[in-house]
């Protein structure tokens, strides 16, 4: 117990990969002076200048007391987390679409409230469903000792018979999980599901298995999609907990240009008029945001299209950032997060067992996609999906959910640090139903 204290309390405030903790300083920096530049909508509609930053620098600082709690627990605990997580995230989803969570936001049931206090079930869900990959993986290879060549190596890979298991605990555990999400948020099960994809790939499981599955599945999403678009919208407002199938039904018909007609007061509007009606003005005004920021930027504070950009703190705050900021500080903040990803591939690669190795990436990878999702919503690459940048956008959840992934990313490279680093890989031996490779060092 007395180690366990120590662990947690002992020693320097700061453990772990410095460049980890230079990224997530820049990081909270960033938000706390665009967060506070573009949340003049909410000061004009509450009437306090100040509550939008004070409200995100509380979240940023207890995000900051979870990252500095968590990165000091040992990274092999963390494997029982899963075993609560799970569960709970199943029940908070079920409640959030069966019963709407008690909390519904712009027509969605992504919240859940209990006692006031409000949350989203999906970020919770991602860090249980992430985490269970990660032990599945992790319990289903192992190592041994075999000549090659003459020499003595280490032969790492999947356990004879135990891929297919693999596939089936993970893939199964996806698509609940993911089916869940998808319900009233369909760009984070799709993101969600992706990240899982790569960590079944990254951990052996069988491409022949993956690649059937995602068959499957994508058979199945163009019998949504169809299904969507030949049903009435009438028909999906009256079934419970499809209420958001109608914005899917009508992304989908203007994406595919189907069942347009132009009433008479359609076909009076100017060009103008119709990038600025309902459907289009969020990703108008943050085109003209970026175009203001003729290259350099306006300065920090000097946004205009604050005033008109609906959910410019969260979800467009990249197009507040360019246009304030220029191109350097978009690239800048680009630069910070796929210096994220790959400073967690070089803790990845310093591990010498498989949990921390796989958790890490996980963690990583989802942080990153999410980011650059939303980037390229801002700039017009990507259809508008509600996605907030990691660590920057004003947000409650997300900002302590996000705080946990750094504080585990930490605790990981804090562990990787103790262990030699990994050796290089050498040249993979297919061996019957194992899928292997070589190392020069243990995996233990």
């Amino acid at each position: 117990m007395g180690k366990f204290v120590n662990a947690l309390f002992g020693g320097s405030l700061f453990k772990g990969d410095k460049g980890v903790w230079m990224i997530y300083f820049f990081l909270c920096m960033i938000s706390l002076v665009e967060v506070y530049s573009a949340s003049s909508r909410l000061t004009f509609d509450g009437g306090h200048h100040w509550a939008p930053m004070v409200s995100q620098a509380g979240f940023l600082l207890m995000g900051f007391v979870i990252i500095l709690f968590v990165h000091r627990i040992p990274c092999k605990w963390f494997m029982l987390l899963p075993f609560i997580l799970l569960p709970v995230a199943i029940l908070l989803l079920m409640y959030a679409a069966v019963f709407g969570g008690g909390s519904t936001v712009n027509e969605t049931n992504r919240w859940v409230e209990f006692f006031g206090v409000r949350f989203q079930p999906s970020e919770v869900a991602k860090a249980a469903l992430l985490m269970t990959a990660a032990v599945v993986l992790a319990k289903t290879q192992t190592e041994k000792e075999e000549f090659v060549k003459g020499k003595k190596r280490k032969i790492v890979g999947a356990i004879k018979g135990k891929r297919y298991l693999a596939f089936a605990i993970v893939g199964g555990a996806a698509l609940l999980i993911c089916g869940l999400i998808f319900i009233d948020n369909v760009s984070t099960a799709l993101m969600l599901f992706l990240v899982v994809v790569v960590m079944m790939f990254i951990g052996q499981v069988p491409t022949d298995l993956m690649f059937k599955g995602l068959a499957v599945i994508m058979g199945a999403g163009v019998i949504f999609a169809l299904t969507v678009i030949a049903v009435p919208e009438s028909t999906w407002q009256e079934i419970p907990g499809c209420k958001r199938v109608v914005t899917v039904k009508h992304r989908l018909e203007r994406k595919l240009h189907i069942g347009e007609k132009k009433d008479a007061k359609e076909a009076l509007k100017t060009d103008k008029q119709k990038y600025l009606d309902d459907e289009n003005s969020q990703t108008t005004y943050a085109s003209i945001a970026i175009a203001n920021s003729d290259v350099i930027g306006l300065g920090p504070g000097n946004s205009i299209q604050r005033d008109f950009l609906q959910h410019a703190e969260s979800d467009f705050i990249y197009a507040i950032i360019i246009e304030e900021m220029g191109i350097p500080g978009a690239f800048f903040v680009a630069f910070l997060y796929l210096a994220l990803l790959i400073r967690v591939g070089r803790i990845a690669q310093k591990c010498t067992s498989f949990f921390p190795a796989y958790l890490v990436l996980g963690f990583g990878i989802m942080m990153v996609l999410q980011a650059f999702v939303n980037m390229s919503v801002a700039v017009g690459l990507a259809p508008v999906t509600g996605q907030t940048l990691p660590l920057i956008s004003k947000g409650g959840t997300s900002i302590l959910i996000t705080s946990f992934y750094i504080g585990v990313i930490l605790s990981v490279s804090r562990y990787a640090e103790k262990k030699e680093m990994k050796a290089p890989l050498v040249e993979a031996v297919a061996e019957g139903e194992t899928s292997e490779y070589y190392t020069d060092g243990a995996m233990s």
